[in-house]
């Protein structure tokens, strides 16, 4: 117990005597509130320290406290000697009054106790302060001397209601879990409850003002004994008529004082009118305080936290907050008006109980559809607040009964219950669930408005965090439909790529990447950049790269396909703008041909000596400029060379010169890696750590691994039937040269098949075979007829028609391109993984 307590106590030990409370509640008055930290400085300033102060809250906090507080003795006394802390577990709680300067009102008089904190936070001091003008008018005896209020310290069991006391503690704290509130509170307690020392023998507790439950009290006798008058002595309970959840506990008693009974203007007092006044501004001014703590970020689940969370300990005891499931996954407005189907989920829950109170009957986290016969289904509904200022045994009985599988009754009876909407026009998105703990002023009508315009504030932010939330899965979804899913292995090549939004606006723009088959175990490798962001450039990106693939599909040679796009751009529209890389790989021939159209130039990293180096490749003019040609380079490769492509936004960053971000791209290329994910991360990290980033980034590797010549098989056959044949059996010796005999009855079939139609449809002295072994087995056959093959419908009749359903049905996948000499048949036959094996290839292979 505080050792400075002394000075009220009875000299000769007996206990103070404790006054009644008079006319004007001298106990009871709006608080200044401040904690500082062990370096001196403000880290909580409350509403009441900036009406008695002046500076305001962003003002004060992180400012020393002695450049703020007239209250020299709480520093100096309580821990702080010169602005230097001492350690506060050697303080005392110390009270004292100050005089400050007031430009309104001269000299202000200050009541302050100060309070040495421990702990692991961060608070050191707790100080609150009030302002003594508003005892003058009961600072009088009875004979018209004036009694002058000091102010001290006392135990709180001293008093009677002395939980109720302890209780209103935590609502002058700063909004904080109920581990810190809890601990600063047990020391408040431990040091001495704040008191108003009338003389030694009389003292009154403060307590902090929150409006005027006396005069709220009043009305509500007054209107409950108005009622049983009127209805010859039949008692009632207060509440709205026809509400099935209406309870405020038991009946007022009938013999109220005169005074109690008389009109309501007739006890308006100046003081009462000026504590009215004082509940509404602090009403007020909880909820611009809440409305500057929450929706601080559009991020839908810590807004849920911040609503939930401004509500303890301020205004309730115990804050839940339900979702209608739409909202919660983004999936768009709710549809149509909740019902007894409506899934709604626990979001979060925020309380000052005892940990783990509430954990196993309403867990964060679950989904539930709420009864019919409840207060949460009338508020869903109605979209009303519902408001129960008591949960008796008999109420909390009947709301229990409707949940199966959980007992609420020791969670809601006994206390105070307010349930708000949190609506977004005019439907309502979930609701909160909010109670006040035995002991603390029950919710009223008041505090139903209060909480209403809090849900109204909180329904607007969670609303634009929906829309967020709503805005950035579509975005999303959008830009991953329109970028491809690439198989990381290719015939003679391994592909790694990556893809990062820019952070200008979410995860849409115009940046891509491919990889598309060719024949001849050919693989072309395309990067682009639509110029500019947002939808118009992610669907620009959609069709360019869609002709891409169609081009590609044509086997057209790089430059040509870049003159074609080029058309196309322009003749979709004059804003249609971009930057292309494409390049074929050749794994047989091991080079590549590459055209670019005023892209960034790719690196090449050599498997010999690891040195990396940026192709001088001609650079061309950007896509949909027109007029300018386009050139194709033939760069030779060897097996395990890598080829790294990616869009500007990886290299290039405002301010800064792009040489730089090149030479980084060629440095981080080159480092070693154990995969080509790795390498890809490695690079990502190099180079996009700079800040100035805000361009999309689409990174495209290739290992290219090449096709050894002991797997590729080429024969030429001449242009008779009995070629046919010859093919099975070099086919058939073929696998089984390469060990692979499960494939042969398959591999026979469907090489006849096609030899078959080449041989009768070619003009020239050889048709040629060609078999290739890489993860598949890839067969093409070609000849210098230019009409493709048709799949056709065959009847039980007709003689021909039936060759390539047979492919169609046995291949894994087959197709036909034109070649400048005629076309090329191919199909892909899939090899078991025990047939595929390490690719080692048989003497004589």
């Amino acid at each position: 117990m505080d050792r400075g307590m002394s000075r009220g106590d009875d000299e000769l030990g007996g206990a103070p005597r404790v006054p009644a409370q008079r006319g004007g509640e001298p106990g009871r008055m709006p608080l200044a509130v401040v904690i500082i930290d062990a370096e001196g400085l403000v880290t909580h300033w409350s509403s009441g320290a900036r009406r008695l102060f002046g500076p305001a809250r962003e003002e004060a906090v992180g400012r020393p406290a002695v450049d703020l507080l007239p209250v020299s003795g709480a520093l100096g006394g309580a821990g702080w000697q010169g602005g230097a802390p001492r350690h506060p577990a050697t303080g005392y709680a110390t009270a004292g009054r100050a005089r400050m300067a007031d430009r309104d009102h001269g000299q202000v008089e200050v009541l302050w106790w100060a309070y040495p904190l421990v702990g692991p936070g961060p608070e050191r001091l707790l100080v609150l302060a009030a302002d003594a003008s508003r005892l003058a008018a009961t600072e009088r005896g009875s004979g018209g001397e004036r009694e002058r209020f000091s102010p001290g310290f006392a135990l709180h069991t001293e008093f009677p209601g002395a939980d109720r006391l302890a209780g209103r503690l935590p609502d002058i704290l700063p909004n904080m879990g109920p581990v810190r509130g809890g601990r600063i509170v047990s020391q408040i307690l431990e040091l001495g409850y704040p008191v108003l020392e009338i003389s030694k023998y009389e003292r009154v507790p403060v307590t902090p003002d929150w409006g005027m439950p006396r005069y709220r009290e009043r009305q509500a006798r007054q209107e409950a004994a108005r009622r049983a008058a009127s209805a010859g002595g039949a008692r009632e309970l207060p509440g709205a008529p026809g509400d099935p959840y209406a309870s405020d506990g038991p009946a007022p008693p009938q013999d109220l004082p005169p005074e109690d009974l008389a009109p309501p203007d007739e006890l308006d007092t100046p003081a009462e009118v000026d504590l009215e006044y004082a509940a509404v501004r602090e009403r007020l001014e909880f909820l611009n305080e809440v409305s500057g703590r929450i929706g601080t970020s559009l991020d839908l689940a810590r807004t849920i936290r911040e609503v939930t969370s401004a509500a303890v300990p301020r205004f309730a005891d115990f804050a839940g907050t339900h979702l209608r499931a739409q909202v919660l996954a983004g999936e768009g407005f709710p549809d149509g008006p909740p019902d007894v189907t409506t899934v709604w989920h626990r979001v979060w829950v925020e309380h000052n109980d005892e940990p783990g109170r509430w954990d196993d009957t309403v867990p964060v986290g679950e989904s539930i559809a709420f009864p019919e016969h409840t207060p949460f289904f009338q508020c869903m509904v109605t979209g009303e607040p519902v408001l129960i200022p008591y949960v008796d045994d008999a109420l909390g009985d009947r709301i229990a009964a409707q949940f199966e599988k959980r007992d609420l009754r020791p969670l809601i009876n006994g206390r105070s219950l307010l349930i708000v909407p949190l609506k977004a026009r005019d439907v309502v998105l979930g609701f909160m669930v909010l109670m006040r703990r035995p002991g603390r002023e029950r919710f009223h009508d008041m505090d139903r408005t209060t909480g209403a315009e809090l849900a109204a504030r909180a329904g607007l932010v969670l609303d634009n965090s929906r829309m967020y939330t709503y805005q950035e899965n579509v975005a999303e979804t959008l830009q991953d439909s329109m970028l491809p899913q690439v198989t990381p292995r290719m015939a003679g090549c391994d592909i790694a790529t990556r893809y990062l939004p820019g952070t200008r606006l979410g995860r849409i723009g115009g940046d891509w990447f491919d990889c598309v088959k060719l024949p001849g175990s050919r693989t072309a490798l395309v990067v682009g950049d639509v110029m500019g962001h947002g939808l118009n450039s992610a669907a620009m990106m959609g069709q360019l790269r869609t002709a891409v693939q169609t081009l590609a599909a044509l086997d057209l040679p790089p430059a040509q396909l870049l003159r074609h796009l080029d058309d196309l751009a322009r003749r979709l529209g004059e804003h249609y703008l971009a930057t292309c890389l494409y390049a074929v790989y050749d794994p047989i021939r091991s080079e590549l041909l590459i055209s670019n159209a005023g892209h960034v130039p790719p690196v090449l990293v050599r498997a010999g000596d690891g040195r990396s180096e940026l192709l001088d490749l001609p650079t061309g003019a950007p896509i949909g400029v027109g007029g300018v040609p386009f050139e194709t380079a033939l760069i030779r490769v060897a097996p395990g060379d890598r080829l790294v492509l990616c869009t500007d936004g990886l290299v290039e960053v405002r301010g800064q010169d792009i040489g730089a971000g090149l030479a980084a791209l060629c440095e981080s290329a080159a480092h070693p890696a154990a995969s080509m994910d790795e390498a890809c991360d490695t690079i990502i990290r190099a180079l996009n750590t700079q800040g100035g980033r805000k361009d999309d980034v689409a990174l495209l590797m290739a290992r290219l691994n090449g096709v050894p010549a002991h797997d590729v098989a080429r024969w030429r056959l001449a242009l008779e039937p009995g070629e046919v044949g010859r093919a099975r059996r070099l086919v058939r010796e073929r696998l089984l040269r390469w060990g692979l005999p499960e494939a042969v009855e398959t591999a026979e079939l469907l090489v006849s098949e096609v030899v078959t139609n080449a041989i009768r449809h070619s003009h020239t002295h050889h048709v040629v075979l060609r078999l290739v072994r890489t993860e598949a087995l890839l067969c093409e056959v070609a000849d210098d007829d230019h009409e493709l093959p048709v799949l056709l419908s065959a009847g039980p009749d007709d003689e021909a028609g039936r060759g390539l359903r047979v492919v169609s049905a046995l291949a894994r996948e087959w197709g036909s391109t034109r070649t400048a000499q005629g076309k090329t048949v191919w199909f892909e036959q899939a090899l078991s993984r025990r047939a595929r094996g390490p690719l080692i290839p048989r003497s004589g292979g």
